[in-house]
């Protein structure tokens, strides 16, 4: 039996709402759980202190080099304002295009994780190392080179729009969470050694670019690939039973839409409706199933 047509390829119209409705629910959930600051940066400094206790602390050189260095910490700002915003869709879309019976996999794995990374920041609202107090040591390269890009001061967003976003939604870090999503769909399907080399450079280097810019910690990266690994195994339970509530909405649609009629009253070879054929049709297919007559 084939497969129905839905299953192998997915329509635009379709996926756009979909897609927007998901990536709606995240931005608003990010607006309204800010978190009170007081836990944010006591979650934050927790963070900081099981690093140093583990010797994971790699924040603090990678920042010192960002900041002591503006042709690293300009094209690493410039990276982590916007290529999150144009890789990921971009993978997305080709996905789409090229790659139709792996799509809705790929795009539930995507959203089961964006929605895991939104409890994430619900329950565990987290004080990037940027908003840190200056005794602990780390520079906000967002501000340090604002002039140089659209950012402001106070966040990753276009000037005058800082206080939209949520800036204590640090822990997971989805920045490095996508990327790996965006390597592993280059990795299984790009099919050459570019989309390879990429697969795994553009990852490593969103990791980098979110510790440098001092807008994650190390275990907000570890805790972004987990996150996604999370999502990985709780999609392909729920894209089951998406496929099941939509088998059962086709199934109920084509049997309202049978031709069957009311008790009593069924259509006969040739009928649309009951009663369609009149009785001299019928009287003319007997003339013409009678034998003739001789001549």
């Amino acid at each position: 039996m084939q497969p129905p047509q839905h299953a192998t390829r997915p329509r635009w119209w379709t996926e756009l709402p979909l897609i927007a409705l998901i990536y709606g629910a995240y931005t608003l959930g990010r607006l309204i759980v800010r978190g009170d600051e007081a836990r944010a940066v006591e979650h934050g400094l927790s963070i900081l202190r099981l690093e140093k206790v583990l010797h994971l602390n790699a924040e603090h050189p990678l920042n010192r080099l960002f900041t002591h260095t503006p042709a690293l910490g300009i094209p690493a700002d410039f990276i982590y304002a916007s290529l999150h915003y144009v890789i990921t869709p971009a993978v997305l879309i080709w996905m789409f295009r090229r790659r139709p019976t792996q799509y809705r996999a790929a795009r539930g794995w995507l959203m089961t994780s964006t929605l895991l990374g939104l409890i994430g920041f619900t329950f565990l609202p987290t004080c990037p190392p940027r908003l840190l107090p200056a005794v602990h040591g780390f520079t906000d390269t967002m501000a340090q080179y604002s002039s140089h890009g659209w950012w402001g001061g106070e966040a990753s967003a276009p000037r005058g729009l800082g206080g939209m976003t949520n800036q204590f939604a640090a822990m997971p870090s989805l920045h490095v969470g996508w990327a790996l999503w965006c390597g592993v769909m280059l990795w299984r399907f790009g099919g050459s050694r570019i989309t390879r080399i990429a697969a795994v450079a553009y990852p490593l280097t969103i990791t980098f670019v979110v510790m440098g810019t001092a807008n994650h910690y190390l275990l907000d990266a570890v805790a972004g690939v987990a996150v996604m690994g999370l999502g990985l195994l709780l999609s392909r339970p729920l894209l089951r039973l998406a496929e099941r509530v939509r088998t059962r909405f086709a199934l109920a649609s084509s049997a309202t839409g049978s031709s069957i009629v009311s008790a009593g009253c069924e259509t006969s070879a040739g009928e649309r409706i009951p009663g369609q054929r009149t009785s001299s049709d019928t009287r003319a297919e007997a003339d013409d199933g009678a034998p003739s007559t001789a001549r």
